[in-house]
């Protein structure tokens, strides 16, 4: 079977988040399948960017996955430029539909970009090779800009977002989700109820087992003079952005100066800069940030901590429940974790 996995953020071993498009694809790649992922070459969740060289296309093969990079403009934050960003993405998608279709001929068509924009040249893809049209649902949107950011529901963008999802629960064959709750949401947007899948996130142990990747000899050095001076290491390892609850970290870190214990931020994200600029107006000699750790190291970073974080903002968005990819990591290294959330408990509880 040939597919065509559509996902904005989509990363690799290579490039960094998002994994579960990489680690789906590479699975069905071992099941005999033909898998093409088409991404944009900018994501503010990726560390390393794919090296465009002033192209505007650029396709690779990595363990067996077909990717091709759309390039797309720069950004930061969660403002216009993303917008941008979005629209280049979707642009490009709808220029060059006819061409993937052609190239890839696919079985099946994954929308799978977080927001929903992509639906629309997915659709067409789909429709021009004949293929099944699958949406797969990360996030809720626009519910998460609503509910997170406080954008109005009658704000043009929004507006836009919800006549795209609507146009998902319609229109696509199946949807799958990690979110153990939203059935209740998707049906009252349309979908029929035969239609959705709740598919979480996963492992692979394979990973786990062997051998990690040694730390840089400066986090290594920092890790080990913490650990010589503190009873305690409270560490974080993920994106720094504003649904993530670092300032609870921060303020942790603030009630806790005069204690024996560290906190270690190690990640990228949008509100990093803010929550380094907090934690130095505060003054707290007990927090350390450092920068994202490629995921081969991810396994020597965790056996470091003593304890994991894991915060959400109280929101009502959780209602549909939570998926982090982060859990998984703490709960493969045998990590306690301080898992701060208000939600469907889809995650594992022990009483």
């Amino acid at each position: 079977m040939n597919i065509l996995l559509i996902n904005h953020y989509a990363g690799s071993v290579r490039h960094g988040m998002e994994y579960r498009p990489y680690y789906l694809a590479r699975e069905w790649v071992r099941l005999g399948h033909r898998v093409r992922i088409v991404a944009s070459s900018t994501s503010h969740i990726r560390a390393q960017a794919p090296e465009m060289g002033g192209r505007t296309r650029l396709d690779q093969t990595i363990d067996g996955v077909d990717y091709t990079w759309f390039a797309t403009p720069s950004y930061q934050g969660n403002g216009a430029a993303r917008v941008r960003n979005m629209a280049s993405f979707v642009w490009r998608l709808l220029r060059e539909g006819r061409a993937l279709a052609r190239e890839v001929q696919p079985d099946i068509v994954i929308a799978s970009s977080t927001y929903p924009l992509d639906i629309w040249p997915a659709r067409r893809i789909a429709r021009l090779a004949g293929a099944r049209l699958l949406f797969e649902l990360h996030d809720l949107w626009p519910l998460s800009p609503m509910e997170l950011g406080g954008y109005s529901r009658w704000h043009p963008f929004i507006m836009l977002l919800q006549a795209a999802e609507n146009y998902a629960c319609r229109h696509a064959d199946a949807i799958v989700s990690i979110l153990p709750k939203v059935r209740e949401h998707l049906e009252a947007h349309g979908m029929a109820p035969h239609k959705l899948h709740i598919v979480p996130n996963g492992a692979d142990p394979a990973e786990w087992l062997a051998d990690s990747a040694a730390l840089a000899p400066a986090t290594d050095k920092l890790l080990a003079t913490l650990r010589a001076s503190n009873d305690c290491i409270v560490g974080y390892a993920g994106t720094h952005g504003i649904a993530n609850a670092l300032d609870t970290l921060v303020e942790a870190a603030s009630l806790l100066r005069h204690r024996r214990v560290a906190f270690v931020l190690a990640g990228g994200g949008p509100d990093k800069q803010r929550l380094r600029l907090r934690a130095r107006t505060l003054a707290l000699d007990n927090m350390y940030f450092l920068d994202p750790v490629p995921k081969q190291q991810v396994p020597a970073l965790l056996r470091r901590f003593d304890l994991a974080y894991i915060g959400w903002k109280r929101q009502p968005l959780y209602r549909f429940g939570i998926a982090p990819n982060k859990l998984i990591d703490y709960m493969m290294a045998a990590r306690p974790v301080v898992h701060a959330v208000e939600a469907f408990p889809s995650a594992p509880r022990w009483r």
